[in-house]
């Protein structure tokens, strides 16, 4: 039974780098995060089609409470620089680093990105909303902290292995490599 899970192990890391392990990672996220920040990114646009460039009260409360509770949560008495542009950058980062992640698009920048965004929103959730924030290690897996670090392994998975074959980055990759064997 050993020699199985053994040979098990090995056939799993002989695919590991080529899709599987990029595969996976895209899959949890897909599974576990992408439906919570397409959720929470369709609360902040304002209205109409140009609405992600003119983000709502709630874009502007979720990111810095601060400033909205102290501008009465009116998005006009807020100065544009710097807080619409950091609103509006929040906003752009929470529709599209998700998705460019599922795809396997620039998917180790994608990942990167989508790091420092989640390490940003939890300190404003910690520190400007006052969230919870519990500590590693401390046997409670619910605080903000352990949910966070579960959160960004995956992200750190792509990061370092990228997304593999099955995404539109090892698609562009298979796409260069077979044009410089044809000599193009």
């Amino acid at each position: 039974m050993v020699r199985q899970v053994h040979n098990l192990g090995e056939a799993v890391k002989a695919h590991w780098d080529d899709w599987l392990g990029g595969l996976t990672a895209r899959f949890v996220f897909a599974a576990v995060l992408w439906p919570y920040y397409l959720n929470s990114a369709m609360t902040k646009p304002g209205m109409g089609p140009l609405g992600i460039f003119m983000p709502g009260p709630g874009a502007f409360a979720q990111i810095i409470p601060t400033i909205a509770e102290a501008h009465s949560y009116d998005p006009g008495a807020i100065a544009f620089f710097p807080w619409h542009i950091i609103v509006i950058a929040g906003t752009l980062a929470e529709f599209v680093l998700p998705i460019l992640i599922v795809l396997g698009v620039v998917t180790r920048l994608a990942a990167l990105g989508m790091i420092g965004f989640i390490i940003v929103q939890s300190l404003v959730d910690i520190y400007a909303h006052g969230a919870m924030s519990g500590a590693l290690f401390d046997g409670d897996p619910t605080g903000v902290m352990d949910q966070r670090v579960l959160w960004i392994f995956p992200l750190v998975l792509l990061a370092a292995i990228g997304a593999g074959q099955w995404s539109v980055d090892g698609l562009w990759r298979r796409g260069i490599a077979r044009d410089a064997h044809d000599g193009r």
